[in-house]
């Protein structure tokens, strides 16, 4: 049973391995290099796992049933692509099978009144910073929190969430736009709440 490093402090500096020594070493179930493939990557994929969560928990385990089946699968990784996207890989199809498990209800909605006043997606994510456009998407529900991150974030069309989710075109375009519909009133009200307050008095000159 593979095991999550966390605070493990490597014998070795982490910068004079390569990533080429990391993926042979985890090949070879050495656990120094399976703890440094965790130290280099697990900072950037918990931010991933916690995109398609609703709790910092929720992520965690994600995170920790995804590195697991990364220790479990490395010897089917071909170096013909990007490591770090194979991982991510792993940690996005992780954080959808645990929403399968919680049989998310992908309800179509009508977009055509919506279409009109929702912003671009990518219009929309430029007017936050990240920790809070991070905070504005998990507290979508759970089926438009996971088609945003597919279209939005990961780069993914239409169709490919529909195969990815189960789920018909239509209904993977009427969750982004009620997500997006969603996210826009919330930086909406962000930016009102931040905005500070008018004094409606005037400051009398001193004499």
């Amino acid at each position: 049973m593979f095991c999550i490093y966390i605070g493990i402090v490597l014998k070795f500096p982490l910068l004079q391995i390569t990533e080429a020594e990391i993926i042979e070493g985890c090949k070879a179930a050495k656990r120094d290099l399976q703890k440094a493939l965790y130290q280099r990557f697990s900072g950037k994929m918990f931010a991933v796992c916690l995109r398609y969560s609703k709790s910092r928990e929720e992520a965690e385990d994600i995170l920790q049933d995804a590195f697991i089946k990364v220790y479990s699968n490395i010897n089917q990784y071909i170096a013909t692509g990007s490591f770090e996207g194979w991982i991510r890989r792993i940690m996005v199809n992780t954080a959808l099978e645990a929403l399968r498990k919680k049989k998310i209800d992908y309800s179509e909605v009508e977009i055509q009144d919506l279409e009109d006043s929702i912003e671009n997606v990518h219009d929309v994510m430029s007017k936050i910073g990240m920790n809070d456009l991070l905070t504005f998407i998990q507290q979508l529900p759970a089926g438009y929190r996971a088609v945003f991150n597919l279209y939005a974030i990961e780069g993914y069309q239409h169709k490919e969430i529909a195969g990815m989710l189960n789920i018909s075109e239509g209904t993977s375009r009427s969750q982004l736009a009620r997500a997006r519909q969603l996210l826009q009133e919330k930086i909406k009200h962000s930016q009102q709440v931040a905005k500070p307050i008018e004094l409606k008095y005037s400051i009398p000159a001193h004499e």
